[in-house]
């Protein structure tokens, strides 16, 4: 195997596997050691740093090209990354897995928005942006890549509900119980008549950048 291949993967582990360390069984001690501040600090450091890491080593890979699936892969992957960023851009919207004062008020709201969908509509439209890249089949670095990001955003809205459940208690099992963690995928759109031109102007600019950061056109400017 490639020697920047295997760098690669061992940056996507170490990018995934601290950040669910950190997150979680690490968090608590550090802040008891280093305050709220100090693991803010370490936290970024060691993400930082893992991520030029990943971004070195991507773009250190000359082999692993796969072909690609062709107009097919396309198409499955323009579709499904707009509900990723709608889902996104939903997320910044009344969410009360975001550290923000207010959190256990929002959650005993009835959801609303992207929340209609599930209540993790940030880490669902980072998995369906990272399903976009697998189903391409487009290289080894690719998917590696994406993979990492699909573990780290399923697994990890999974133990952010574990983490939600021990800090907020009974205003979270309430939250729980009105919404879900699968998507319900009928429910898009019902997301808010503002969020999807939003959206879609979003994903019209983050496929029209593609063609320039990584020189391959995506989305629909990919037939234009």
């Amino acid at each position: 195997m490639e020697p920047a291949l295997t760098s690669l993967i061992a940056a996507s582990i170490t990018f995934v596997g601290t950040h669910f360390a950190l997150s979680h069984p690490l968090r608590a001690p550090i802040v008891r050691m280093a305050g709220e501040l100090g693991f803010t600090i370490i936290y970024s450091i060691v993400a930082f740093a893992a991520i030029a890491w990943m971004a070195h080593a991507f773009g250190e890979v000359q082999s692993g090209f796969l072909g690609g699936n062709g107009d097919v892969g396309w198409i499955i992957a323009t579709v499904l990354t707009l509900p990723a960023i709608v889902l996104l851009l939903g997320s910044f919207i009344a969410n009360p897995a975001l550290p923000a004062p207010g959190a256990e008020k929002a959650a005993r709201k009835q959801p609303a928005g992207a929340f209609l969908v599930t209540r993790h509509p940030m880490m669902w439209g980072i998995a369906l942006w990272a399903v976009s890249h697998i189903v391409m089949w487009w290289s080894w670095r690719t998917n590696i890549v994406a993979l990492a990001i699909l573990i780290l955003a399923l697994v990890g809205a999974r133990l952010q509900d574990r983490k939600k459940e021990a800090l907020m208690g009974d205003a979270w099992a309430e939250w729980e119980s009105k919404t879900s963690y699968w998507p319900k995928w009928s429910a898009l759109p019902k997301a808010g008549w503002k969020l999807w031109p939003l959206g879609t102007a979003a994903w019209l600019a983050a496929t029209y950048a593609h063609i320039h950061v990584g020189n391959v056109p995506a989305g629909i400017w990919r037939w234009l």
